[in-house]
């Protein structure tokens, strides 16, 4: 068991740190913060390069500490927010990848749940450092607190859609 927690871990933890390097820097083929911050703007997000560069440091920050099994359940908070709100932007796309739709995100919110409610495993810093067993209350807690952070984001800085412009009169 604790073979495949480390596994499930690293490999979310490092795909989600991955994607927030991506947003902030042309590593790992990244466009830099100002490609990030194009694509929030695209996607509808107020805030400019400090969106782009709040959400890829939430990522990078969230993926490391899953992936290194430490804070386990605010790692997943973190994942489960951040991931929430690409889910809510994908949404709109339908469910699969190849339609630029929500699986992907999706995966990660429920494997960042997992990884909250089994904790991280004996090959992790939080077994290391003695912090486990956590709480039974805190995949609750990592599933509300997340998901509500990231509707959160969404909700206060998503602009509205434009109003369509009004038909012009007849006979003009």
């Amino acid at each position: 068991m604790d073979t495949g927690l480390l596994i499930l871990r690293l490999a979310a933890g490092l795909l989600i740190a991955g994607h927030g390097v991506q947003k902030v820097s042309s590593h790992l083929g990244g466009k830099g913060l100002t490609g990030g911050t194009e694509e929030f703007r695209a996607d509808g997000f107020r805030g400019g390069a400090l969106t782009a560069l709040a959400a890829g440091t939430g990522q990078i920050g969230s993926g490391l500490l899953l992936a290194l099994g430490f804070l386990t359940p605010l790692a997943a908070t973190g994942a489960i927010g951040v991931m929430t709100v690409a889910l809510t932007v994908k949404r709109r796309n339908g469910l699969w990848v190849q339609n630029d739709g929500y699986e992907y995100p999706l995966f990660l919110i429920v494997t960042a749940t997992a990884l909250a409610a089994t904790g991280p495993g004996a090959w992790s810093l939080d077994a290391a450092t003695g912090l486990t067993p956590y709480a039974p209350w805190w995949p609750a807690f990592a599933v509300a607190a997340g998901a509500g952070s990231g509707l959160l984001t969404r909700l206060v800085l998503h602009r509205a859609a434009p109003a369509p412009a009004p038909a012009p009169a007849p006979g003009h």
